[in-house]
């Protein structure tokens, strides 16, 4: 594939995502007859939810096209077989945004949908096996990203622009036609999903980023050439995902929560406890990713010794221990109440620093009577006696 195409098919993929995100913009902006009463229509929520699937398809029909005109020369079955996968996880996260269902439930089609991709590229079993679990892992850690306004966007369009120089250094050219149309396609969206966005990813676009970005890297490692580190450099890629994923399963562990149940304990949700902005979350996890990325592609053109691949799983590592002393999950709050109350005279007084809400006894169970009451259904203080009847301090009043 020349370069010519590869540039034809970005542009391709950008306009397509540009103009239907907007029109989806404008439909979820758009202001609906309420489905309950003083409800607001689920109609907008369900657009703006299900806005990754513009991505899909601005990403699908460029790549699509190209496939059909012939630009992926020899190639033209591993890279049917990875667009039939992603779109085949695409569709069952459009799915699952429309109604949502467990996530166990996404590992049987997410697994043969990279059984698709390995056995149409032509992998050995052995590397087939290794290229399964690598791609079922690495798209759900990025799915797991799509947390904060602009997030996943962010990190996938880096880690897409290092596939596609690590595709263009490689033996096949034609592996850089969905890294190509993936860059343009996640900046095209990324006018939209940015803080405050107006659109998301949603399980549809999350999942689809995290399978083409997963199945494109496990096909270039394949056909890098034998002289080249792509074992141990596209690994790195996906470090920030990776990260994340063993930052929210170790708090998960520690604190004996469900390792399955979404929460807020992830990388974003730790920075904006430390008054990090959320614009500026996703500007230092890109910078973030943007490190191992410019070091994996260096060292798959031989131009870093393959020892530096070292550092940046180091430095996430550090990172990942830092970010654990950040608490996440608030301690369950104990109610106290007070049993007993200072008397005067015989009757009950109630403290004067109660918590908001509370209520005293009702009438017959605890308190005389008779006694006057509130509007709000506390019972009224008695004034301290003084020792002087009423009718004297009237008299001396007047």
């Amino acid at each position: 594939m020349n370069v010519l195409g590869i540039i034809a098919s970005g542009v391709a993929a950008l306009f397509v995502t540009v103009a239907l995100a907007k029109g989806a913009r404008r439909a979820a902006l758009r202001p609906h007859a309420p489905d309950e009463p003083g409800g607001r229509a689920s109609r907008a929520a369900v657009l703006r939810r299900t806005g990754g699937a513009t991505v899909v398809l601005g990403v699908g029909t460029a790549a699509g096209g190209a496939l059909w005109l012939g630009a992926a020369d020899g190639s033209a079955g591993s890279v049917a077989g990875l667009l039939a996968g992603a779109g085949i996880v695409a569709a069952l996260g459009l799915v699952h945004d429309l109604k949502p269902f467990r996530a166990a439930l996404r590992l049987p089609v997410q697994t043969t949908a990279a059984v698709l991709v390995v056995c149409l590229a032509g992998l050995s079993p052995a590397a087939g096996v290794l290229a399964v679990l690598w791609i079922v892992l690495v798209t759900n850690a990025f799915a797991l990203l799509d947390h904060a306004d602009g997030l996943l966007t962010t990190v996938g369009l880096v880690t897409a622009a290092g596939l596609l120089a690590c595709a263009a250094l490689g033996g096949d050219p034609a592996l850089t036609l969905l890294p190509a149309t993936l860059v343009a396609g996640l900046a095209g969206f990324l006018l939209h999903n940015w803080h405050p966005a107006r659109l998301r990813l949603g399980a549809s676009g999350a999942q689809f980023t995290g399978f083409a970005l997963a199945a494109s890297g496990a096909l270039i490692q394949e056909a890098a050439p034998s002289g080249r580190a792509a074992w141990a450099a596209l690994p790195v890629l996906a470090t920030v995902a990776l990260a994340d994923t063993a930052l929210v399963l170790i708090s998960r562990r520690r604190a004996a929560r469900s390792l399955l149940r979404d929460t807020d304990d992830h990388i974003a949700h730790r920075l904006r406890r430390v008054r990090v902005t959320v614009p500026g979350t996703a500007v230092l996890l890109g910078l973030w990713a943007a490190v191992p990325v410019t070091t994996a592609t260096l060292v798959y053109a031989e131009l870093l010794h393959p020892a530096f691949l070292l550092l940046p799983p180091a430095g996430s590592v550090a990172a990942v221990f830092v970010l654990l002393r950040i608490p996440a999950y608030t301690p369950p709050r104990t109610a106290s109440r007070r049993t007993t109350a200072p008397t005067t005279g015989g009757a009950a007084i109630p403290s004067a620093a109660s918590a908001p809400g509370a209520t005293g006894p009702a009438p017959g169970k605890g308190e005389p009577s008779g006694t006057a009451r509130t509007a709000a259904g506390h019972p009224t203080v008695p004034p301290p006696p003084t020792g002087r009847s009423a009718a004297g301090v009237a008299a001396e009043r007047s």
